[in-house]
């Protein structure tokens, strides 16, 4: 059964600044995205077009029309943010290919274009120091008729944007799947001795051309999916990604353009412990999100979430799970919050009342043990 956002959370998050628009402001992550864009135009002589699409999408382009399965676990309600039952908050800038497909049906013409379509996609995710529920990502699909595109010319758009992101790194490229390309692959690049992920990409899948009413036969391209956000903490060494959306001006001065971090002095952070009942069903993910959710415009100062230990009923001592009123399908689940504001050192008291009011959303016992304090 699917849960459909409220209409507070919906407004919310149509609220967050996209920072890979400039109707909204300048920011590193379009220089860095012009970047890319630019390297590809110049390489292979062909026009792009970009697509700044509503984040409101059906469910059907988000995942039927992209191969999903009817099963597939990305489409539960602990991942993905349904408003209808046909509608949602896209979960990846993919969700607007379909639609742009379909515009191609009636070319007749010979037709080579590089479509890009950048923008913030919402997920329930994880709370640490790469991680958001709404980050940037771009699709890059370039579309071709009367002379198909091929494994080379795939490799060659890893070559591109690895070089683009990280002028002179190390890339290496390892078979995956997706449901919406073939011969998919994803692109790693070295950094620090650490092969780190950067984008994903493949051949666009015959079916989904199918499904446009394209004859693969005459049609076929390349499709990539780049998350903007790490490839820009990757580009100036940035270590925390709240520091993108940062209001201190020593950091909002260093996100417009793209040369190194300059560390600034950040404040010390404050750690609470919870224990908590929940759905045995918990993890990081619904966890982090209900967290950030019930923190509204503080969630900014949530560095980091950790599970601890997560506990079923069934292995917790008779007098703990009878202590806190546990019932079957509930686990006792420790949390770690780490609070650390970007621009001033947190009170005591602040960190307690944050403590408490993440506490008193995601507790599902009848008896509550908070601290006072």
């Amino acid at each position: 059964m699917k849960n459909y956002l409220s209409l507070t959370d919906l407004n919310a998050a149509l609220a967050v600044r996209d920072l890979s628009d400039p109707a909204a402001g300048e920011h590193a992550l379009q220089k860095l995205l012009n970047d890319v864009v630019q390297a590809l135009e110049t390489r292979w002589r062909v026009p792009s077009e970009t697509h700044r699409l509503n984040p409101l999408v059906a469910t059907r382009d988000n995942y039927d029309r992209l191969g999903y399965s009817p099963g597939a676990v990305t489409r539960d309600s602990r991942y993905s943010r349904h408003v209808s039952p046909t509608v949602m908050l896209r979960s990846h800038t993919s969700a607007g290919i379909p639609a742009l497909l379909d515009s191609l049906r009636a070319v007749e013409d010979r037709y080579d274009t590089l479509h890009v379509l950048p923008g913030l996609v919402y997920r329930r995710d994880a709370v640490d120091r790469h991680h958001v529920g709404t980050p940037h990502q771009v699709d890059l699909w370039r579309v071709k008729s009367r002379g198909l595109l091929g494994l080379a010319e795939l490799e060659e758009l890893m070559a591109l944007v690895a070089e683009a992101v990280l002028p002179g790194c190390k890339w290496r490229a390892t078979p995956t799947q997706h449901p919406y390309t073939s011969h998919g692959h994803q692109l790693d690049v070295l950094v620090g001795g650490e092969w780190l992920e950067l984008a994903e990409c493949g051949l666009i899948a015959t079916p989904i051309l199918r499904a446009a009413g394209l004859e693969p036969r005459r049609w076929g391209g390349l499709a990539m999916g780049m998350g903007l956000d790490r490839a820009l903490m990757l580009r100036k060494g940035i270590d925390d990604i709240r520091l993108l959306r940062s209001a201190d001006p020593r950091v909002q001065s260093q996100m417009l353009d793209l040369q190194p971090w300059r560390a600034v002095s950040l404040m010390p952070p404050m750690r609470r412990d919870l224990s908590l009942v929940c759905d045995s069903a918990a993890d990081v993910e619904t966890l982090g999100d209900a967290a950030r959710s019930a923190l509204g415009d503080s969630a900014e100062v949530l560095a980091s979430l950790e599970v601890l230990a997560n506990t079923p009923l069934a292995e917790l001592p008779a007098a703990a799970a009878t202590r806190l009123g546990m019932v079957d399908g509930q686990a006792n689940v420790l949390l770690r919050l780490t609070l650390q504001a970007l621009d001033r050192t947190l009170t005591v008291a602040e960190a307690n009342s944050l403590r408490d009011r993440v506490y008193l959303a995601l507790h599902e016992g009848p008896v509550k043990e908070l601290i006072a304090g």
